[in-house]
């Protein structure tokens, strides 16, 4: 699987730790930055770089999902989920991450790196990455109605 993975400075060493992990695991990661370790960085270009690139990846038939990292998670969330077509999800224990993949069909997991231990996020990205999403009729209809309201602006 491709995986496409972006953070600020707070999660700029998971990151990397994420990036060997996730490829000794067979992925392909493609890293959206930063490259390197600065406080005044700016962590919606990544994540919304990121975003871009797991969208283009899916609508061409590629298996891919991302990644999104900060301190909390919660600003690279709503910056990935910004762009249309991602379903960006924090996750927070084995459960959301689960349920992300399986209920919501998220396509990118936003991970707190202050809130976890590297280990334990590691399982709750690879718990993300292996599930698939459930196909339930009830899910793909309310994802169906958060596209239409992403796309039109009409609530269905």
């Amino acid at each position: 699987m491709r995986i496409h993975i972006a953070t600020d400075h707070a999660g700029l060493d998971l990151s990397k730790f994420l990036i060997e992990q996730l490829t000794a695991d067979g992925h392909e990661l493609i890293d959206h930055g930063p490259t390197e370790y600065d406080p005044l960085d700016d962590y919606p270009s990544f994540c919304i770089n990121a975003g871009l690139a797991v969208v283009a990846d899916q609508k061409a038939g590629v298996e891919a999902l991302g990644i999104v990292l900060g301190g909390s998670g919660n600003g690279e969330q709503i910056a990935a989920n910004k762009v249309e077509g991602v379903r960006a999800a924090l996750v927070w224990n084995q459960s959301t991450a689960v349920l992300a993949r399986q209920h919501n069909d998220a396509n990118v997991i936003a991970v707190g790196a202050r809130q976890h231990e590297l280990a334990e996020v590691l399982e709750l990205i690879r718990a993300f990455v292996a599930e698939p999403f459930s196909n339930d009729e009830r899910h793909v209809r309310r994802i169906g109605k958060i596209a239409a309201y992403e796309t039109t602006g009409q609530i269905l």
